[in-house]
């Protein structure tokens, strides 16, 4: 298995909407996550901040998959893509160094 990295940010219509309208994107994103692990699919979703700590910097998902296709078809099914909420790119993520294990969630 591969792992793919996708990142994104938030469009500028997206920006201006009430944080309560992207609130309830944010949790189809969650719930979509969380029922591709207990499908038992290797995925990890987060968000960005700035130095003050602050969201709004746009989020990372790594996913582990078969290959590019198998990853992106995931990826098209997240509600943040299916909504036009965000601008996002996919990419293989090949680690040369460093121990996966040691991250914590």
């Amino acid at each position: 298995m591969a792992l793919f990295l996708k990142t994104e940010t938030f469009t500028k219509e997206t920006m201006n909407m009430l944080i309560e309208e992207r609130g309830e994107y944010l949790i189809k994103h969650k719930l979509w996550v969380k029922v591709l692990i207990e499908n038992g699919r290797n995925i990890f979703s987060g968000y960005l901040t700035n130095k003050e700590g602050k969201p709004g910097g746009g989020g990372v998902v790594i996913l582990e998959a078969k290959n590019f296709e198998e990853a992106k078809l995931i990826i098209m099914e997240d509600p943040m893509i299916k909504n036009n909420l965000v601008h996002w790119q996919l990419h293989e993520w090949v680690p040369v160094s460093g121990n996966l294990s040691k991250i914590h969630t």
